[in-house]
């Protein structure tokens, strides 16, 4: 029988996994947020902040790249983005 804690930790694994996708659905989802960021993009480019916000996800939540063949999200819901790393617990191994 799985404990509490080992339920949580499976749980955050697939969190992190799509974690990318899910700011960029905030961000889509929200005026002020959507506003700011096409601000952004305009004084820059996609690309740019794009990968600034992809690199501010993975340092506040402490994550490393998943470096396995499944890595790379290419199907994601997000429309503001194509593609994203998928992340991993810096506790986790690939």
């Amino acid at each position: 029988m799985a404990t509490g804690k080992e339920i949580a930790k499976k749980a955050i694994a697939k969190m992190n996994k799509k974690i990318t996708d899910e700011i960029f659905l905030i961000i889509q989802n929200d005026k002020d947020l959507m506003k700011e960021y096409l601000e952004s993009v305009e004084q820059s480019t996609l690309h740019e902040i794009n990968k600034q916000i992809g690199r501010a996800v993975k340092d506040i939540y402490k994550l490393e790249n998943d470096k396995s063949d499944d890595g790379i999200e290419k199907n994601p819901i997000s429309t503001l983005i194509t593609t994203h790393q998928k992340f991993l617990l810096q506790t986790e191994t690939n």
